[in-house]
């Protein structure tokens, strides 16, 4: 049957990713693609001009599964401690359900490859600045210290996820994540706080530069 060409890539995309996710990138070839697929190779190549271009695929879809995730974290609640918690849920969630590519993605040394690399840094990046959002709105720091805060977070949610899965952790999901939580809630307490009513001046804003003072 000829699928919409939307549907068919999407089954494509699936196809590569179980085959990698079973077998590595570099030992799957385009005819195990194609064959799990259901395809011959020719309609492979129709839609992809390479396993590269197949993996890369894959990668853009978990890279934007991420930052959705963050999105609908932050926005599930005014509650900064809450939002937090949201983000390392969401963060162990993705990398312990099966089929959802993160670890074929973030943990694997396809980073190396630049292509790869752009598209899980741009990730981790606007991960970064989301956050980095929240923490501009609360506390009294400047716009590149409420970065390196967020992408402090992010790597420590990343971490943190991907030892739980790996070791086998006898810990529940969600109460590994809480303890994760609580940690980077308590270290968040340390951070200067705007006080309640108070104007915290002129603050650069995201890709500005401070005002002169």
């Amino acid at each position: 049957m000829r699928l919409p060409r939307d549907e068919r890539r999407a089954l494509l995309l699936a196809a590569a990713l179980g085959a990698f996710s079973e077998k590595g990138y570099h030992a799957t070839a385009m005819d195990d693609i194609a064959e799990r697929a259901g395809v011959s190779k020719p309609v492979l190549y129709q839609h992809f001009d390479s396993k590269l271009d197949l993996y890369l695929g894959i990668a853009r879809g978990v890279c934007d599964d991420v930052v959705a995730m963050i999105e609908a974290a932050l926005a599930s609640t005014p509650d900064n401690g809450e939002r937090i918690g949201a983000c390392l849920h969401g963060f162990f969630e993705l990398v312990d359900r099966p089929g959802s590519g993160y670890q074929l993605v973030f943990d694997s040394d396809m980073g190396g490859e630049p292509a790869v690399a752009e598209l899980l840094d741009g990730a981790r990046r606007r991960c970064a600045e989301l956050i980095g959002r929240v923490v501009q709105d609360q506390t009294a720091l400047g716009w590149s210290e409420c970065v390196l805060l967020a992408t402090t977070l992010v790597g420590m949610a990343q971490s943190a996820a991907r030892h739980w899965v790996e070791s086998g952790s006898p810990l529940s999901r969600a109460h590994a994540a809480d303890l994760v939580a609580r940690l980077a809630w308590r270290g968040m307490g340390y951070v200067p706080q705007v006080e309640e009513g108070s104007d915290p001046g002129p603050r650069a804003a995201p890709g500005e530069r401070p005002a002169p003072g």
